[in-house]
């Protein structure tokens, strides 16, 4: 854990920093001019290999410190279809993380920070422009948030971005508007099993919200304001619970609650967040974990809101058959990284 963490400072810390994990994140909410809502999750992850202990990386024989993984999935959510798509091991580029702005690029995709502060996205499944219309949400205040187990992360958000650009469904591209948000997160941490269910909520006024609860018996949970003018609010004084909504993913039978309560009461908040879709399961060889969007309705300083948000869901346990699972997922993330590495050998 970092004994004397320092704020958060921008450009510089959009690009990468020499810890062992970090991930740059983006999430959105999107409609075509049919009026059809589609959502979409996109994730950079960066490992250090060799510190990290990840199940199945780290025993990996991989001659490079750091691998970088990508993880995205696209929802239909007129027609309830999603897109999952996972590269266990992707290159990015020579000139990835080396320009003043944020800048990495591996295969056909990229992420790219322009100078008029816009932020551009693309995949497989999406291609986008996003702005913000405030500044950054820093969490815990300076950016930096202390986790039970002596565990810490520093941590940013991009909460009210503007998106327009296109998604691939039916073959071919659509075009959409909508809002997207985007996290920052790097930490000193070794990989450990833990329970993490976190939300990101943009209200119609413009109000954006960030919650988690963090870990099982000693669980830390946290939520962070900003309102429409940019300013930011933290409290630990938070309660979730989920209010009966529970999907069984029929792959590895784990039930994850998708129906929460969030009762902030220093803002006289009760939110209740919905699934838009429920089949959103992702699988990162022996990591399985929910990912989508939600409808958001409720009061908030006391008055009547709406919006829209996404929920993540990790730490809940498969109920049948994981050690079969795991190998198939086992030799497909082997036959990806060896792949990945000798294009990374390749290109040195």
């Amino acid at each position: 854990m970092d004994k004397e963490p320092r704020r958060v400072s921008f450009p510089q810390d959009e690009n990468e920093h020499r810890y062992i994990v970090e991930w740059w994140y983006f999430n959105g909410n999107l409609e075509d001019r049919r009026g059809n809502q589609y959502a979409f999750m996109d994730c950079l992850f960066k490992f250090d290999i060799k510190r990290i202990k990840f199940p199945f990386i780290s025993e990996l024989p991989i001659p490079v410190n750091n691998i970088y993984s990508h993880h995205s999935i696209l929802s239909d959510i007129s027609r309830q279809k999603s897109y999952p798509h996972i590269d266990y091991v992707v290159r990015p580029s020579r000139d990835s993380f080396r320009k003043p702005l944020l800048f990495v690029k591996h295969g056909n995709c990229h992420i790219r920070k322009m100078c008029n502060a816009e932020y551009l996205l693309k995949n497989s499944q999406v291609s986008l422009r996003m702005k913000p219309n405030k500044g950054p949400m820093l969490e815990g205040k300076r950016g930096f948030i202390v986790l039970p187990g002596h565990r810490s992360t520093y941590y940013y958000s991009l909460t009210g971005m503007e998106a327009q650009g296109t998604v691939i469904v039916n073959g071919g591209p659509t075009r959409v508007r909508g809002r997207c948000w985007m996290d920052h997160q790097w930490a000193n941490v070794k990989y450990k099993k833990n329970k993490w269910i976190w939300l990101s909520m943009q209200m119609d006024d413009g109000t954006d919200i960030m919650c988690f609860e963090y870990g099982k018996r000693k669980a830390k949970r946290l939520a962070c304001i900003m309102d429409k003018n940019g300013k930011q609010a933290n409290t630990t004084r938070i309660r979730m619970k989920p209010t009966g909504t529970v999907w069984t993913s029929p792959y590895t039978r784990t039930e994850y609650p998708l129906s929460w309560r969030i009762e902030i009461p220093c803002r006289k908040a009760e939110l209740v967040a919905e699934p838009a879709i429920k089949n959103q399961e992702m699988l990162f060889g022996p990591i399985n974990y929910w990912e989508g969007p939600l409808k958001i309705s409720g009061t908030f300083d006391g008055r009547d809101v709406s919006g829209r948000g996404f929920l993540e869901l990790t730490g809940y346990e498969p109920k049948c058959g994981l050690p079969r699972l795991v190998r198939q997922e086992l030799q497909n993330a082997i036959s990806y990284e060896l792949k990945g590495v000798r294009q990374m050998l390749h290109g040195m």
